[in-house]
């Protein structure tokens, strides 16, 4: 019997594919995803082309198989939510309500992990603009995008990290980095203000400034100290030698 169910319910899974649009369906791996056409009072629930669950007279059946323990049917709506979804819970579902063939229902699930949550930071700030960072700590499947008020100003599908520079003209506009998957996004939040002007205030400009010019001129004036110490040693061992081969003629001439 159950040999004959399946290949009834292939038979409709191979009619409702080529008669009706596949519905893609996405979930993240440790959720759950719950169909949205109902089964009422009779009807199943197909994985694969193989029976999952069966309802008969507003009572459920769950088959045994890898989703036994994870399929749940709410007897007052009518649905089907899988629970735990891991990847290999990816494929093709079929929602049988047993009002004709025309009236199931064809989903293809696809299980991700799970996105990262992106992290942002500030590397580089001048005067000027502001660099702005955001990472994630692995990037498999996800895709990085800088958003400006509402408009997507950078983006990447294959890095860990991504830079924005932001002009001072710029500060004061809304900026988040979002991390996504097909499944599921994350938003990271940015007050540029606050992130990148906080980190330099006109005592540190002042700082910068008189550094810049201060410390060459100490350097210089360094310089020129040993160049006369050095000068001024030469000139005092030049004068001692003469003194001495003064010194050694003198007492030469008087022994004679």
């Amino acid at each position: 019997m159950d040999e004959q169910m399946r290949i009834v319910f292939l038979f409709i899974l191979i009619s409702s594919s080529a008669t009706e649009k596949v519905k893609n369906l996405t979930g993240t791996e440790g959720g759950s995803i719950t169909l949205p056409d109902p089964v009422v009072k009779e009807g199943f629930l197909l994985f694969g082309g193989k029976t999952v669950a069966m309802v008969i007279n507003g009572n459920s059946k769950i088959y045994e198989g890898t989703l036994k323990d994870k399929v749940l049917w709410d007897k007052s709506t009518g649905l089907f939510t899988i629970t735990g979804l891991q990847r290999n819970d990816s494929g093709i579902y079929v929602i049988d309500p047993k009002t004709g063939i025309a009236s199931t229902t064809t989903y293809q699930l696809t299980v991700y992990e799970p996105v990262p949550p992106p992290a942002v930071k500030s590397v580089n700030v001048s005067t000027e603009s502001c660099i702005l960072l955001c990472w994630v700590e692995k990037a498999e499947g996800t895709t990085l995008l800088w958003y400006k008020d509402e408009e997507i100003v950078n983006q990447s599908s294959s890095a860990f990290s991504l830079p924005l520079t932001v002009l001072k003209q710029d500060f004061n506009s809304s900026y988040r980095c979002v991390s996504a998957n097909p499944a599921e996004k994350k938003t990271a939040l940015v007050n540029v203000s606050t992130t990148c002007s906080g980190q330099i205030s006109p005592a540190n400009n002042k700082r910068q400034y008189l550094a810049a010019i201060v410390i060459p001129i100490i350097l210089t004036v360094i310089v020129v100290l040993a160049a006369l110490i050095v000068r001024s040693l030469n000139k005092n061992r030049t004068t001692t030698t003469h003194t001495q081969g003064r010194f050694r003629e003198t007492h030469r001439g008087a022994v004679y």
